[in-house]
Formats: C-alpha cells, sequence, structure tokens
C-alpha cells in the first residue's frame, strides 16, 4: 500500500467555510483511500493565499517531515503560493500540485501571486487541474508543458430529481460572495427583470471579501433577493431542492461544481461562458445544452438570458428535459480519484 501524504487548507471540514476547493480535497481523500492509497493527510493553516512568514514556515516545516521519495499531492491553494517552502523539497519528494483555480484568477494575472505560483508550478513533477480550459491557460500562461499538465475532472454525488415549479421562478446561486462569483452583475440583471414574478437565494460564505459583500446586499430588490450565507451537507440539499434555475455569474471560473451538482437535480443553469463552465454544463446524450450561456460580465445579456427562461414555457421546458438527461453522464468521485491516482503513481 503506497502512502500519499495530502497537504490541504486548515479549514478543509469547517462548514462555515465551505468551497468547492475544499470539497473536492474532502472527496478525493476518501476515495484514493477506497482504491487502496494510504492516504495522510496533513492541514495546514496560514494566511493563504497570501502567507505570512509563520504560514510558509508552517508549510516547510511539514514538508521537512515527509520521508524522501515519498509522494505528496498539495492543494494549489497552499503550494502555489509559497515557492521558498516548496521548491527545497521537490528535490527529494515527489511533489503533485493540485490547481482549483489558478491564483491569478482572482488576484490579477502577472502580480506577486501570479509569479509565486509559476516558480511552484516549474518546481513540481506534475500539476493536476479541474477542466480542460484550466490546462490550457496554465500552459499559455506559465508556459507549462501540457504533458505535465493533467485534468481529473470534479466528481458530483447523485441526487433526486428536483420538483420543479412550472413558471421557474425559484432562482437559486451557490457561491461565496466574491467579486470573481460577479454577484454585482447579478444583482444588475436581476434589476432588469424586476417587472418579472421571481425570487433569488444566494448560498455562499459572506466574509471572503466584506467590503464586497456589503455591496451587493444593499440593493433594492427587497426580500427578492436573500443572501442565506454559507450552508452544507442537508441544508445545501434544500436549497437545492427548493430551486428551479441555477445562476452563475462568475467572471472566472476553473470548472464550477454548484453546475453539476444543479444537474445532478435536474436542474438547469444560466451561466456565462468563461473558464470551464461550458465543460461543467455539458451536453446531454442528444446533445443538448442543459443551460444557457453568456459573456462574463454583461448585466444586459444575464438578464435577457433570464428573461426567456421566465417567459418561454417552452424554453424551460427544453432545458429541463436537457438537464434531466445530462445527469446520467456526470462523472463520479471515483472516477476523479482514478484520474488522480494514475498521476501520483507514476514514478511513484
Amino acid at each position: 500500500m503506497t502512502t500519499l501524504h495530502v497537504i490541504l487548507p486548515g479549514n478543509i471540514d469547517d462548514p462555515m467555510s465551505p468551497s468547492g476547493g475544499n470539497r473536492y480535497d474532502r472527496r478525493v481523500c476518501d476515495e484514493l483511500a477506497v482504491l487502496g492509497w494510504s492516504v495522510r493527510e496533513l492541514p495546514v493553516r496560514g494566511t493563504w493565499p497570501r502567507p505570512s512568514a509563520a504560514s510558509e514556515q508552517a508549510l516547510a516545516d511539514v514538508l521537512a517531515k515527509i520521508p524522501d521519495g515519498d509522494v505528496v499531492l498539495l492543494d494549489g491553494l497552499i503550494a502555489c503560493a509559497a515557492p521558498d517552502s516548496v521548491l527545497p523539497a521537490a528535490t527529494r519528494l515527489r511533489l503533485v500540485v493540485l490547481v482549483h483555480s489558478p491564483l491569478g484568477s482572482e488576484a490579477g494575472w502577472g502580480g506577486d501571486l501570479d509569479l509565486r505560483e509559476r516558480a511552484t508550478l516549474h518546481a513540481v513533477a506534475a500539476v493536476v487541474v479541474t477542466s480542460a480550459a484550466a490546462a490550457f491557460r496554465l500552459n499559455e500562461h506559465h508556459d507549462l508543458p501540457l504533458e505535465r499538465l493533467y485534468v481529473a475532472e470534479p466528481g458530483v454525488d447523485p441526487a433526486n430529481l428536483t420538483q420543479s415549479a412550472s413558471d421557474g421562478t425559484r432562482l437559486l446561486v451557490v457561491a461565496a460572495v466574491t467579486p470573481a462569483k460577479g454577484h454585482d452583475v447579478l444583482v444588475e440583471a436581476l434589476a432588469e427583470v424586476a417587472d418579472l414574478h421571481w425570487s433569488c437565494s444566494c448560498v455562499g460564505t459572506l466574509d471572503r471579501d466584506p467590503a464586497f459583500a456589503s455591496t451587493v446586499r444593499t440593493h433594492r430588490l427587497g426580500n427578492r433577493l436573500r443572501f442565506a450565507g454559507p450552508r452544507t451537507g442537508a441544508a445545501l440539499d434544500a436549497s437545492y431542492a427548493a430551486a428551479d434555475l441555477l445562476l452563475v455569474a462568475s467572471r472566472t471560473e476553473t470548472y464550477g461544481m454548484a453546475v453539476t451538482e444543479a444537474l445532478a437535480r435536474g436542474i438547469p443553469v444560466v451561466a456565462t461562458d468563461v473558464g470551464g463552465l461550458p465543460e461543467a454544463l455539458g451536453q446531454a446524450p442528444d446533445g443538448a445544452v442543459p443551460g444557457l450561456l453568456v459573456p462574463p460580465g454583461d448585466p444586459a445579456a444575464f438578464a435577457g438570458a433570464l428573461r426567456r427562461w421566465l417567459t418561454e414555457p417552452g424554453l424551460r421546458d427544453f432545458l429541463r428535459c436537457a438537464a434531466a438527461d445530462r445527469r446520467r453522464s456526470l462523472p463520479h468521485w471515483r472516477a476523479t480519484a482514478l484520474q488522480l491516482g494514475t498521476v501520483l503513481a507514476a514514478g511513484a
């Protein structure tokens, strides 16, 4: 049985800090153990992705205790921000970095975090990303050879079909309230369709960018638009069960796990045509797309898609059928772990 050391964010299981990256890490750790790996989880707390000196030292200390030649999977949120800790370990360990979202996506390409990420990714044995779009982005931006980039698409848990309301007025957003997730675009788009009947629940943590969250929450849409805070487990399941349409207004998105979680319940999606979102949305077996894609950062286009959904019963029926068919081809977490395990085992 091969030992796998997995370096994780310290808040991986904190229900008040849910994220797609944390959920991915948790599920693949569990599935890799089922597949026969001896998984040793090593959570590292710190000021990620902008590490303090103490944070970087904590990571260096963890890496220093791992025996020479062992396989290490590092969450990119931690590893990409700390090349001074990672690079010395890369000479004696097989390091694989899992990039959920390139640091430059939110911090701005070309900044200090971007340079740190570039140094880290060029030093490690392999880089795993969650979509083909992310692989091509890192290849283009960081000059990483495609043969060192691997895709392990997130899985999704099976779920019951949601009993949709015929008028489709129950809208849902599942995302941390940050500029990258485009809640400001969403508020503007909803204001443009305020003449129609709808309600919208925004599920996601409010403390990643408190100033931004405060701004978007001062909307003039009354109780039609609610910010519910973070939800996990049964509470998140209940949010999906009470929704007719998922909204994703992201300016950048590596994959979009909320999309496949919605599709697993037969819920169509209106999303921005950016990053890995088209991959997550995918197609039903007959080629039908289970949602509408619009340009990022365009409230008018997003509002137009919403207006079509809310006023065209035929479109709603078509997208619901496509979503119900798409759910049968969604990836499972065991497949994700198998893909990841193949990368980890190479040269182990």
